[in-house]
């Protein structure tokens, strides 16, 4: 109880620490003119009051990463703690606050054609390959994750084919309509159902007399039972609860809707602070409730959403577990709607599509569903093991891109680029070790080859940001945020 309690109030003093240091470095201009008044479109581009972007926020970043993941990582034992906390603070919300800002300031321009105004138009053909990669992957996972939830408290007759027929149903009917229709006016429900529901498993959790296992010199070690390392294990299984890259995917849409760049550290950098507590109250149910090898076996019997239902009905009882369940099937559902919206505009940018009729939009939705209806018959264990892996390179990108604004603007680049160089060199080794990559375990080799790969490409991004920078003059339009052309022009 004392890590769980004390891990939230670390959390809270974040936002209000450290989060505020974030906000000062940027250097926010309150008077500035932001995107949803400067390009108001009516469709993405709508002014929206805080709150309600907030939300908007909070559910476009969640999906079911700070469940699942917590889950997940709760097999490691309290140390998933650690990485919960501090990671949110000094890197999963300084990610997600630096992208949003930094979209802000340009446009509304989404992650790709940020990578190529800061880092070099050739990256920004990688870059759509992951955020397109990761987004097809993302919407998938939301998919079938929900529709397996949906499929456990319904009729037999609902299956999960049938669920996962229903929500692309409603995704196509909510993917033509403005975004303060389609998430403006549910939102805020599904908002209140989550909060409510992830409020009483945690008050549940407190004063059920559950034993809840603290952090310790004791408990400061690997408790796996299948033996996988904490790293880089750890830090790809909990991603959506400490830091992820498929955040720096939606922020975008935010930045598209908000009307005053006060309201940054509270949307962007706030909303990643909640989702922390969100997992944290997740990943401490998981270790009350279970014993690792019990975790484990009810994980690789029916995914996570088997230990969400058990979770839910142990501490709530069958009719406001029941009513929990629905809260972690709004953050899928509504994550993988702004996924896939987010999934048309990053495609729609790129080969240069305006999305300004409904027969136009369709010509871009209704194949990527198709594509990702076709996903749903793969293993959910295999999609989630390259979500993960495309999920951080792009958390990496989005820092490395962060971090080059901050160089430009000789302000404090360490907050980003710390955080930066380890998740580079996590998902180095990950992609040396695992038999996604290169398979060669967690050897000496895949160490070395790791940290070899890391140095040549932080070498290369410090070199040409020298040259960048040496090229620079009081004028640019890189130094005053400002684009030389209207990158909203393909997807208002």
């Amino acid at each position: 109880m004392v890590t769980l309690l004390g891990g939230i109030a670390l959390l809270i003093i974040g936002y209000f620490t450290y989060g505020k240091f974030i906000e000062k470095n940027f250097s926010i201009e309150p008077d500035r003119v932001t995107p949803a008044v400067a390009l108001k479109d009516g469709y993405d581009f709508v002014p929206m009051p805080k709150w309600k972007n907030s939300l908007i926020q909070l559910l476009n970043i969640a999906g079911t990463g700070p469940i699942f993941g917590p889950i997940m990582g709760a097999l490691y034992g309290p140390v998933a703690y650690l990485w919960i906390i501090f990671g949110c603070i000094f890197a999963g919300a300084v990610h997600d606050y630096m992208i949003g800002m930094i979209s802000l300031r340009n446009d509304g321009a989404h992650l790709p054609e940020l990578a190529s105004r800061y880092l070099g138009k050739p990256v920004k053909h990688v870059v759509n390959i992951f955020s397109m990669l990761l987004l097809i992957l993302v919407g998938t996972v939301f998919v079938t994750t929900p529709a397996n939830l949906i499929a456990s408290i319904t009729p037999s007759w609902m299956t999960i084919g049938i669920a996962i027929a229903l929500i692309f149903i409603y995704y196509i009917i909510s993917t033509i309509l403005p975004i303060d229709k389609a998430m403006g006016k549910v939102y805020p429900l599904f908002g209140a159902i989550l909060i409510t529901s992830t409020a009483a498993i945690g008050i549940s959790l407190l004063f059920g007399g559950y034993s809840m296992p603290n952090l310790s010199i004791d408990t400061l070690q690997n408790f796996h039972p299948g033996g996988l390392a904490i790293f880089p294990g750890l830090f790809f299984t909990i991603s959506c609860g400490a830091m992820s890259g498929f955040h720096a995917t939606q922020t975008p849409m935010v930045s598209r809707t908000s009307t005053n760049e006060k309201e940054g550290r509270f949307t962007f950098y706030g909303m990643m602070i909640a989702e922390g507590v969100i997992a944290m109250i997740w990943a401490a149910a998981s270790m009350a409730l279970f014993g690792g090898q019990t975790l484990s076996e009810m994980i690789n019997a029916g995914t996570a959403s088997l230990v969400v239902n058990e979770v839910s009905i142990m501490l709530l009882g069958s009719t406001l577990g029941t009513i929990a369940i629905m809260g972690v099937i709004v953050l899928p559902v509504s994550s993988g709607l702004s996924a896939f919206r987010s999934l048309r505009t990053i495609l729609a940018d790129y080969i240069k599509v305006k999305q300004d009729s409904i027969p136009k939009i369709l010509m871009l939705t209704i194949p990527l569903f198709a594509i990702s209806l076709a996903l749903t018959f793969v293993d959910f264990n295999i999609l989630w093991r390259y979500f993960n892996w495309a999920n951080q390179v792009t958390a990496v990108i989005s820092l490395l891109v962060s971090t080059r604004y901050l160089y430009l603007k000789d302000r404090n680049y360490y907050v980003t680029l710390l955080p930066g160089v380890f998740m580079l060199y996590a998902v180095s080794v990950y992609i040396f070790s695992e038999p996604i990559g290169f398979g060669l375990g967690l050897t000496p080799a895949a160490y070395i080859g790791a940290m070899v790969i890391s140095l040549i490409i932080l070498a290369v991004f410090w070199e040409t940001g020298k040259k960048q920078k040496a090229r620079l003059s009081p004028g640019d339009s890189l130094l005053n945020d400002q684009l030389p052309i209207e990158v909203a022009s393909y997807s208002n």
